[in-house]
């Protein structure tokens, strides 16, 4: 079995200061910040009738149209992204291993975005993608 290390009261004392001290100053840090929002804050009433001058108004334009493109959701409101394309490769260094990563390119509606994956995990998942 492994070792079993016991913590000292000291240990328990010194870390509930620490602790304590950084609550402190996150409570510092969150009064000062609401104090610099609340300078610019201010209540408004409107009363029926009153005029306000409403900015950034949307003005409709029947050439405003929207394209859409349907996607698949599941039963539970989800959806998978779908990858395109396997577009580098590069060995990443641990400790005591390496592991490969692939950049793939995803899809989904018209967005698209890189990011690098485990190669074995994406092999499993879509071995179409190394053909």
């Amino acid at each position: 079995m492994g070792e079993r290390k016991y913590l000292g009261p000291d240990l328990v004392r010194r870390t509930t200061k620490v602790v304590e001290k950084i609550r402190k100053r996150m409570l510092t840090a969150q009064s000062r910040k609401n104090s610099y929002a609340d300078r610019k804050r201010r209540d408004v009433d409107f009363n029926i009738m009153d005029k306000v001058l409403l900015l950034r108004k949307y003005v409709p334009d029947p050439s405003h149209v929207l394209n859409y493109e349907s996607i698949e959701v599941e039963q539970d409101l989800t959806y998978e992204e779908k990858p395109v394309k396997i577009l580098d490769r590069k060995e990443k260094e641990l400790r005591n291993k390496n592991i490969s990563l692939v950049k793939v390119l995803w899809r989904s509606s018209n967005i698209e975005e890189m990011t690098w994956e485990r190669e074995d995990e994406m092999r499993s998942k879509y071995p179409e993608l190394f053909g």
